[in-house]
C-alpha cells in the first residue's frame, strides 16, 4: 500500500536511513520543522508502518562471517505442508538474511553470511536435514559492490 508522503515526510525518511541514532532535535534541524511537528511526523510514519524500526548496522567482516553466499533453491513440491516447513527452516537459520520467492528458473533466493566456505556448508547439510529440496546450488560473492538498506524516497 502506498502512502501520500510530502517532501518533508521524505527528507524525514532520507535522514533517518542515512543515521536512525538522530535525536527529535537534530531531526527537525536538519528538515526544518519545529521540533514537536517534526516528532508528530515521525510518529505518524511509524503508525502508519512506513518507518518500521530502527537498527544498528553491523560489519558482518568483523564478526568473522566474511562470507556472503546467494543460495538457489528448486523444489517439486509446493504444497502448503512443504511450504510452511521450508518457512520454518530458513527462519530458525540466524545465517540467513534474505529468502525471497522469486520467478523464473528458481524458486527461491535466500541469501547468508557465514564464515566460510565449511560454515555454509554445514548450513546446507542442516537445512537439507530440515526440508526436502530438488535442487540447491550456491554462488559465492567475490566482491561486493553496493550493499544498502536505503530505500529511495526521492526527495525533490
Amino acid at each position: 500500500m502506498s502512502h501520500d508522503l510530502d517532501e518533508t515526510d521524505r527528507r524525514i525518511l532520507a535522514e533517518l536511513q542515512r543515521d536512525g541514532s538522530l535525536s527529535v532535535d537534530q531531526l527537525s534541524e536538519r528538515v526544518n520543522l519545529s521540533r514537536n511537528a517534526c516528532w508528530r511526523r515521525v510518529k505518524r510514519l511509524e503508525e502508519e508502518r512506513v518507518i518500521t524500526g530502527r537498527v544498528a548496522l553491523v560489519d558482518a567482516d568483523r564478526l568473522g562471517l566474511g562470507l556472503s553466499v546467494f543460495v538457489i533453491v528448486r523444489t517439486s513440491s509446493h504444497d502448503p505442508d512443504w511450504l510452511r516447513k521450508f518457512r520454518d527452516a530458513v527462519v530458525s537459520f540466524p545465517e540467513i538474511t534474505g529468502v525471497y520467492r522469486v520467478s523464473g528458473d528458481l524458486d527461491y533466493l535466500l541469501r547468508a553470511r557465514v564464515a566460510d566456505v565449511k560454515a555454509y556448508d554445514r548450513l546446507y547439510q542442516r537445512l537439507i536435514a530440515k526440508v526436502p529440496l530438488s535442487d540447491v546450488s550456491a554462488s559465492f560473492v567475490m566482491e561486493e559492490i553496493k550493499e544498502t538498506t536505503v530505500v529511495p524516497v526521492e526527495v525533490r
